[in-house]
């Protein structure tokens, strides 16, 4: 417990701004109307684009021993490709909201 403490007092300023950043995000994210959902999709796919790219080179400079660089470029190449599909897949049923249906 003492070491968790004396972490948060080392980085204090690092741990108020993901703070800040979570409950602005919160807030912002909730406020969006569903009109721009789509746009907002396609922004939030780019990033997990830049955050695969990203492990993909920590893990190419990673050792291949299972060190903290290792694992945390695998979630991140893990975790950036299951937002990237999933935000493909909520944008395809979106845009077929949209489509013409057929009358037979």
């Amino acid at each position: 417990m003492e070491e968790i403490l004396v972490f948060f007092y080392t980085y204090k300023e690092s741990v108020f701004v993901i703070a800040l950043a979570i409950f602005l995000g919160f807030e912002v994210i909730s406020n969006v109307p569903s009109v721009l959902h789509t746009p907002l999709m396609s922004g939030a796919n780019a990033i997990s684009g830049v955050i695969i790219i990203g492990g993909i080179i920590l893990l190419g400079h990673a050792e291949i021993s299972f060190s903290v660089n290792f694992i945390l470029g695998i979630l991140a190449v893990f975790f950036g490709t299951l937002n990237v599909v999933g935000g493909f897949v909520v944008t395809d049923r979106m845009l077929d909201m949209f489509k013409k249906k057929n009358k037979k």
